[in-house]
């Protein structure tokens, strides 16, 4: 892909699944990957696979909940590589005690709405604020965020706060595209469906796989991998016309126009 080659590109949140496959993805298209994640070892798991095969990659431990350590990432990246230049979010806490506790509206406590929305929308604000003034410093630049398709499924009816966040990140994505597109600014989002992930592997859920199988003109599950190929070709210079978009990435659970 054009455009990825020596550029310093952040994902926060690159410990497992999505994330890891995406670092290792742009890793190997020639970037710079500064893999955040509040697991660390995680992180630096990823890192170790990308720079044993011969990439470069660093690895920090940050919060999209504390600012202090988003505004840290940031700084880490232009440390050692000199500059920012694309930042992918798929941060979430997918927590037993925060997701676990998302039933619906009237089981929900609002504590797990206050903790849902301060890591999954407002954490994405802070790595936002903390990128934007390098890229607009360096003439533009991309961001991608990880949203879902609870953004826009009616067929959920758990984790009202969990798609409430998601949906409150495509309305982010859209605002940022907006507002900093004239400066050179692109940002675009992703909405993965069932996608088989460490997390999805050990939770083994048969009976969620065979609905979303019998329910989606597709012959297989979501691979990480597949994700990774997307949000690096929407980082690169490949993708340099498109803003403002949020790709359902699902095998086509969301048919849209």
């Amino acid at each position: 892909m054009r455009g990825l080659k020596d550029k310093a590109i952040i994902v926060a949140g690159g410990a497992t699944g999505i994330g890891a496959a995406t670092a290792i993805r742009l890793a190997e298209e020639g970037a710079g990957v500064v893999v955040g994640d509040i697991n660390l070892s995680g992180a630096q798991a990823t890192t170790t696979r990308i720079t044993e095969a011969g990439g470069s990659a660093v690895a920090v431990h940050f919060d999209l909940a504390d600012e202090d350590s988003v505004n840290a990432l940031a700084a880490r990246t232009v440390e050692e590589f000199g500059a920012v230049h694309g930042l992918f979010n798929v941060g979430a806490d997918l927590s037993p005690g925060t997701l676990g506790r998302d039933k619906s509206l009237l089981d929900t406590d609002l504590d797990v709405w206050e903790r849902t929305l301060d890591v999954n929308v407002l954490g994405y604000v802070r790595t936002a604020r903390a990128v934007l003034p390098h890229l607009l410093a360096d003439g533009g630049g991309s961001i991608v965020n990880c949203s879902s398709g609870a953004a826009i499924s009616a067929s959920d009816r758990k984790r009202p706060a969990y798609g409430a966040s998601k949906s409150a990140v495509n309305a982010l994505t859209r605002h940022i595209a907006g507002r900093f597109g004239p400066e050179g600014v692109r940002c675009n989002g992703v909405m993965p469906g069932l996608v088989m992930g460490e997390t999805q592997a050990a939770q083994n859920d048969v009976q969620l796989q065979k609905m979303f199988l019998e329910h989606v003109p597709t012959t297989r599950l979501g691979r990480p991998s597949d994700l990774a190929a997307v949000v690096a070709f929407l980082l690169s210079d490949d993708a340099e016309w498109i803003n403002g978009q949020v790709w359902a990435i699902d095998g086509g659970a969301n048919m849209r126009a």
